[in-house]
């Protein structure tokens, strides 16, 4: 049996996470094993979409998260990783000098990727979950920066794209009428061709939001017409008394009512009636993607 250990850093608009996995290979066989996953809200998005640029505090913070990472890969005897930096990394003035001066004190290499890049590494986890998939379904992962969007049909990927619609941008108020009618012209015209899509969703608010409803099914889908319910549920309150009434975190408190109304509003551009919730996310596309050139007969 191989045994190979990888990891994947998400550098988000909201949180920072770390996943770590243990890959057993005995031939034909492969198993995916979780061995740490960590998330800090550091919110970097804020500073960005405010100040154009992450705040020296914040960098500092960021570094410091880092080199706690690279302990943590050092323990876990971590054989590949990649680290990737998303929204608000991209938009920050001063991103790339942040990244270089994190390289120089911690020896980790954070990429800036792309939106399109975005969407494809989260649609890379079908590795694991979503092989032999027939059908029309759209991977949506609701981030603190961009919506990024696949779409499959009977499980080949027919495009990816990424939106500046992100639940800290709405948030900040950086998100005009404009964007959201391009995003409902896009995906509606998109989806035209392709009768009955299913959504599978991705991101921790959307997972929260399934858990709030207390189904327990396996198959983890959320209705669009529960989704509703629980956004009006939500929407009237303040972050505080969604808080105590529904023992959310701080930090989730306030994202999750816009990452309903994103996901509300793509699940009406594309004539959606449920979504998928599986537990995916960025982290999980990495490791995928690093298996994959690892194993490119997989």
């Amino acid at each position: 049996m191989k045994t190979t250990n990888y990891a994947a850093i998400d550098i988000g608009t909201n949180a920072v996470r770390l996943l770590i996995k243990q890959v057993d290979t005995d031939g034909a066989e492969v198993t995916f094993n979780k061995q740490l996953f960590l998330r800090v809200p550091l919110r970097l998005g804020f500073d960005v979409f405010r100040e154009g640029r992450v705040s020296g505090t914040k960098g500092k913070k960021l570094e410091r998260l880092m080199k706690a990472y690279r302990q943590l890969m050092k323990i876990y005897e971590v054989d590949r990783y990649r680290a990737c930096a998303t929204s608000a990394m991209r938009d920050a003035a001063n991103g790339r000098e942040l990244i270089a001066a994190i390289r120089k004190a911690t020896d980790i290499n954070i990429e800036i990727i792309a939106g399109e890049e975005e969407a494809k590494i989260v649609y890379n986890n079908h590795v694991e979950q979503f092989e032999d998939r027939q059908g029309n379904y759209m991977y949506v992962d609701v981030g603190g920066g961009s919506t990024e969007i696949n779409l499959l049909t009977d499980g080949q990927l027919v495009c990816s794209r990424s939106y500046n619609v992100g639940t800290i941008r709405l948030l900040s108020g950086m998100v005009e009428e404009e964007y959201w009618e391009r995003l409902f012209f896009e995906l509606s015209e998109l989806a035209a061709p392709y009768p009955d899509i299913h959504i599978i969703g991705s991101g921790g608010n959307i997972n929260k939001l399934y858990r709030l409803t207390g189904k327990k099914d396996k198959q983890r889908i959320l209705t669009i017409d529960e989704l509703r319910a629980l956004y009006e549920a939500l929407h009237p309150l303040t972050p505080e008394e969604r808080m105590r009434a529904f023992k959310l975190k701080a930090d989730r408190a306030d994202v999750i009512v816009p990452a309903a109304e994103i996901f509300l509003n793509v699940a009406a551009a594309v004539r959606a009636v449920d979504i998928r919730v599986p537990v995916i996310g960025l982290c999980d596309g990495i490791i995928d993607t690093l298996y994959k050139a690892d194993n490119p007969e997989a």
